[in-house]
């Protein structure tokens, strides 16, 4: 791959390495959490934001390029946006 060429995996706006690195900071989170588990919510929270992140990753550095993808990782987060206001009525 040359410099500046983004990867195959990269075509959508999401870089590659975003999701790895959530998760690796998730296990040490919830390993952490074990040995103190008043922080387990601080690793649950973060697994919960890895998907959010991504949708504003991809909004952002989309918006110039693809507008159609910005729009789509929008209403993704929207969607997850409805998903934690109708949880909180049940």
């Amino acid at each position: 791959m040359t410099p500046g060429r983004k990867s195959d995996n990269e075509l959508a706006g999401l870089p590659a390495w975003l999701y790895p690195a959530g998760f690796w900071v998730a296990v040490v989170l919830l390993a952490v959490a074990v040995l103190f588990p008043a922080l387990a919510v601080v690793g649950v929270t973060w697994v919960a934001l890895v998907p959010v992140l991504a949708a504003v990753w991809v909004a952002l550095s989309a918006w110039n390029r693809d507008r159609r993808l910005s729009f789509a990782a929008l209403a993704a987060l929207a969607g997850l946006a409805a998903v934690y206001v109708v949880k909180s009525f049940i």
